[in-house]
């Protein structure tokens, strides 16, 4: 990245605010916790870090959104724990944002798919212009929620990955800064081409390892995002003579084809 890049990192509640308890477990502990571990792994990957609380003490949504308005932080990540009324009746992680338009949506998404690369449930995206923190903050902003506090499968989970949750945190993080940068972004095409398409994935790992795997064997192999999904062309021509012949040697190879015309 040309220039060093700042978040600024919320662990959520804090002093007299202990927020979702749970057999006495309290969400403003697991927060701080991850707060600490999340900024450390930032920090190694060469980003800044700037906290809104390194202690057990409280500072309303108003006053946080304050904090981050008034740095100079490119992007706010504020850390929480989910919970249910039923206990054990939810799991997985979630991202909050005020709406889903770019960048804040590009960042949970991205947040959300590297958290379920290590094995938590991605229950993706959604929108609350309602939270404070979302909607007064003015750098992209994402609520993070870790798992549920009074599931105990989630809690098992974290504890047991913390290190490993937090870095893929910073990995979402480090992602979003790559795609702001204007690197790895997935490419557009221009229209009245037929391309050859071999896969649409959800998660944009596979789709870059399938692209990867293209490019080794030959093929000018790139990824388009559209609508949540991710697809892997194998190449844009202008003559559909082309496109059929490029289709025909894939499918030696194995692949599953089909040409489309943008």
């Amino acid at each position: 990245m040309a220039a060093i890049r700042k978040v600024i990192i919320d662990a959520g509640q804090g002093g007299q605010e202990p927020g979702a308890v749970y057999n006495g477990r309290m969400e403003k502990n697991d927060t701080l916790q991850l707060a600490f571990d999340v900024g450390n792994a930032l920090e190694r990957r060469g980003i800044s870090v700037e906290y809104t609380r390194v202690n057990d003490v409280y500072d309303s949504p108003y006053e946080k959104a304050a904090m981050a308005n008034a740095s100079d932080g490119d992007l706010f990540l504020s850390l929480h724990r989910n919970s249910m009324p039923v206990p054990g009746t939810a799991s997985g992680v979630e991202s909050l944002v005020y709406e889903k338009t770019e960048p804040a949506g590009m960042f949970g998404r991205n947040i959300g798919e590297a958290l379920e690369a290590i094995g938590w449930v991605n229950l993706g995206v959604k929108e609350r212009p309602g939270l404070v923190v979302l909607k007064n903050t003015k750098i992209p902003a994402v609520l993070v929620e870790v798992g549920f506090i009074n599931n105990e499968r989630d809690n098992e989970f974290l504890d047991e990955n913390m290190a490993a949750t937090a870095d893929a945190i910073a990995d979402g993080v480090l992602r979003t800064f790559e795609e702001l940068d204007g690197k790895n972004t997935p490419q557009t095409e221009s229209p009245g081409l037929y391309v050859v398409q071999t896969g649409v994935y959800r998660l944009r790992r596979n789709a870059e390892a399938e692209v990867q795997q293209l490019r080794e064997r030959g093929a000018p192999a790139y990824m388009v995002a559209q609508n949540g999904l991710f697809y892997v062309r194998a190449g844009a021509f202008r003559e559909l003579d082309h496109a059929v012949r490029m289709e025909q040697s894939l499918r030696r190879l194995g692949y599953s084809t089909v040409i489309l015309r943008t």
